[in-house]
């Protein structure tokens, strides 16, 4: 659903597009005209127009802030339940950058099947890793990694995107801790969901909508997370905050002057943090 959105975002919305993923009409494979036509002909519809928005926001303040640690010489980003992310596939970056999908095993067995069946070239600089988590403790993660490549002595770029609302506070709590543990300077943006009361109107009728459609696909929203409860969380855990972005911050406000559907809406927070220097390091 969410590489529907980003496809859809090139198809429905005006130009310029907030963020071009240009390989996720592609993924959609046999599925792309279904899930296309409903943003076709009712991309207006709250649901539809506010899942684009969440999917766009997120992937743009995400690859804008890899691109500026690139910069400055980080060459590792980690995608949490990477999904059908195309990163990897499309962007400049991944030519000096090595990018680890870190997934499901099946997802990523169906992933690299639709790669194959589309013609996808894996670039040398992508690597899978694939983790059960519901078989393996969350600390493998880091095992896993290294063993696709990853060197935990140098900093990277985590990304934990659309995947905090289905879990516990204690399943988010333990995939912090296994990111404290990173190299200095690592960072980590990762997307929560407000709780009641601390949405807008827009968020509070988009979380109705959404939330009881995911409960009727067996993926129900767990965890509701303020900021304040995310800052205490990733302090417990050793993370230090940098910052939190709404919708309305991912992009420059200009570009928040549209006529179509697309209007940010206060439901999902991007929380940067970072691994700080440790001490007597």
């Amino acid at each position: 659903m969410s590489a529907a959105a980003r496809a859809a975002h090139l198809l429905v919305d005006e130009t310029p597009s907030l963020f071009a993923d240009t390989l996720a009409q592609t993924f959609l494979g046999e599925r792309a005209e279904e899930l296309l036509g409903y943003h076709r002909s009712y991309g207006g519809h709250p649901a539809l127009s506010g899942a684009r928005t969440t999917a766009v926001t997120r992937s743009r303040y995400t690859e804008d802030r890899l691109a500026e640690l690139a910069g400055r010489g980080v060459d590792q980003y980690v995608i949490l339940g990477a999904g059908l992310d195309s990163f990897a596939y499309r962007s400049k970056l991944a030519d000096s950058v090595r990018v680890f999908e870190v997934d499901q095993p099946t997802t990523q067995r169906w992933k690299r099947a639709l790669l194959a069946e589309t013609g996808t070239t894996v670039p040398p600089t992508a690597f899978f890793v694939p983790v059960d988590f519901e078989k393996e403790s969350t600390r493998s993660l880091t095992d896993h990694l290294v063993r696709a490549g990853f060197d935990p002595g140098r900093p990277a770029l985590v990304s934990w995107l659309g995947v905090t609302m289905y879990l516990t506070s204690e399943a988010i709590g333990q995939t912090l801790a296994v990111i404290s543990g990173f190299a200095p300077g690592t960072e980590l943006i990762v997307e929560h969901l407000l709780p009641d009361g601390h949405r807008d109107e827009a968020g509070q009728s988009y979380a109705e909508l959404v939330m009881a459609a995911a409960a009727e696909q067996g993926e129900p929203w767990q965890t509701f997370l303020s900021i304040e409860q995310m800052n205490a969380l990733l302090l417990e855990h050793r993370l230090q905050p940098i910052e939190y972005a709404r919708q309305r911050e991912t992009v420059d406000p200009a570009e928040w002057e549209r006529t179509d559907a697309l209007r940010p809406f206060t439901l999902s927070v991007l929380a940067r943090a970072s691994v700080p220097t440790r001490q007597g390091a």
